[in-house]
């Protein structure tokens, strides 16, 4: 009988594949050419019609315009900026940038109490299985949310880390599959721990038999438990209810029949996650979601959640009671909060576990969240050819005029050549996202642990920035498991 040894299963690196910044015509994006478009027919207009005299009276018009499509500031050129501006003075203007919960008006029966685009979710509770699913009627959209138990990464062999990492792989892989999922989200939370667990272990392992080791054991606990800290996981599934409207009608429309469809591909996701050797604490009900969605808006009261088993289980009432939003911060109820946007994965190859600076930082309350948006076979197919054709075709042509090749442009096309073999070979094609929001109790603690945040960040190889002007929407999608996207 053949045994598996340590070598069978090498601890092999990955590599990210490179945020493509190909524009449409020169390397530049759509809205750098309508500005440019503006500013060249400014120029000719003016030169046709008055001349010199005109073409300077015109100048703050196409020069305004050339600065806006070629001037970079924060990472991005300042025309991207103009959306962002606007939308937020739009939002100053009516006077979105500051939720204060009704109080003695309630709100809509089977509504979620979330600020923003988010008070238009709804809850419905599947009768079979007991899981909160939320319907988001303007994405079309029905989530559920998984709690998923694993051992510690880091401390695994090497050949143990490399099985489970083929097991997760086959794990997105098989989401890619049905066509029907719009979105994965993989959060991982450090929460203030209450101490429920160590209690719960000394009840179990422990014998309070009242000498004075177990009474001094047990007040040990009773202190030590709500200054810990503890690490949770839970995996959202995101159904998109336009493309399964077919079997959504087959199991009997409406609600009751996207439940149905939703059912089966939460069995499809927990089977693969069995075999991935990730351990499935359960669908989480009603309740486990608004304990989830008050801890994020006030973390102040989410260890006296845990510890009464029966407050804040309502979701009709898990939202914040006050949001104050600002350029580059959130505060809500009893927190200040930040997002980051990771822009950059690492360039070069890395191992598996490569975020551990990142998931193990300690004292700091942050959700780290993938977001995953799987990709069809047939339009994997096609973006990739495009893609690679349009690669091909630059190298050929500045072959032909002797320019030299650029060492980014041949790494792109590298990276979409691996991407077209891995989809030969059977894995799936997924777009992701990483965001990170951090929370703290107060504005200074806030920036100190952002600057620790973003030092872990370097240390795991990767480039992060700030979400400016959009704070609120970004929170909602890192630190709500509801699959929401920015």
């Amino acid at each position: 009988m053949a045994s598996n040894t340590r070598a069978d299963y090498p601890l092999t690196p990955v590599q990210f594949s490179r945020l493509t910044k190909r524009g449409i015509m020169l390397g530049l994006s759509l809205p750098q050419l309508i500005v440019l478009g503006v500013a060249v027919l400014t120029v000719v207009f003016s030169l046709y019609t008055g001349g010199a005299a005109s073409f300077a009276w015109t100048a703050p018009v196409w020069g305004s315009a050339t600065l806006l499509a070629v001037v970079p500031a924060g990472g991005r050129k300042l025309v991207e900026w103009v959306p962002i501006v606007t939308r937020w003075a739009a939002r100053t203007y009516l006077g979105q940038l500051v939720f204060r919960r009704r109080v003695i008006k309630p709100r809509p029966a089977g509504t979620l109490a979330l600020p923003g685009d988010a008070a238009a979710l709804r809850e419905w509770e599947d009768p079979e299985t007991g899981a909160a699913m939320i319907h988001d009627p303007h994405a079309q959209t029905l989530t559920a949310v998984l709690g998923v138990s694993h051992p510690a990464f880091v401390l695994l062999d090497p050949s143990e880390q490399q099985r489970r990492v083929s097991g997760w792989g086959r794990v997105l892989a098989a989401t890619c599959r049905s066509g029907r999922i719009a979105r994965i989200q993989v959060s991982e939370r450090t929460l203030p721990d209450s101490g429920t667990g160590l209690a719960q272990w000394w009840r179990t392992h422990g014998t309070d038999d009242g000498s004075w080791a177990a009474t001094t054991y047990r007040e040990l606990i009773e202190r030590a438990g709500p200054a810990g800290e503890r690490h949770a996981t839970t995996i959202s599934l995101a159904m998109d209810m336009k493309a399964a409207a077919r079997q959504i009608r087959t199991s009997g429309g409406g609600m009751r029949g996207a439940a149905a469809v939703l059912r089966q591909e939460m069995t499809t996701l927990t089977t693969a996650l069995r075999a991935a050797e990730l351990t499935s604490n359960g669908w989480l009900t009603p309740g486990e979601v608004a304990v989830i969605l008050r801890g994020a808006y006030d973390p102040a009261a989410a260890p006296a959640l845990e510890r009464h088993g029966t407050l804040g289980r309502d979701l009709a009432t898990a939202g914040p009671v006050a949001v104050t939003e600002t350029w580059d911060r959130l505060r809500s109820d009893s927190g200040f909060h930040a997002v980051l946007w990771i822009s950059e994965w690492p360039r070069s190859q890395v191992y598996p576990g490569f975020l551990a600076p990142l998931v193990l930082s300690s004292g700091i309350l942050r959700t780290l969240a993938l977001h995953y948006t799987p990709v069809r076979a047939d339009q994997a197919v096609r973006d990739l050819r495009k893609k690679k054709t349009e690669l091909i075709s630059d190298q050929a042509q500045r072959r032909k005029i002797g320019q030299i090749e650029d060492a980014a442009s041949s790494a792109e096309l590298d990276d979409v050549l691996q991407q077209e073999a891995d989809l030969t070979a059977g894995h799936g094609v997924l777009r992701i996202s990483g965001l990170i929001s951090i929370s703290a109790p107060t504005a200074d603690e806030l920036d100190a642990a952002v600057a620790a945040v973003e030092q872990a960040a370097i240390q795991a190889s990767c480039e992060t920035r700030r979400l400016v002007g959009q704070q609120a929407q970004a929170f909602t999608a890192v630190a709500l498991p509801l699959c929401r996207s920015v």
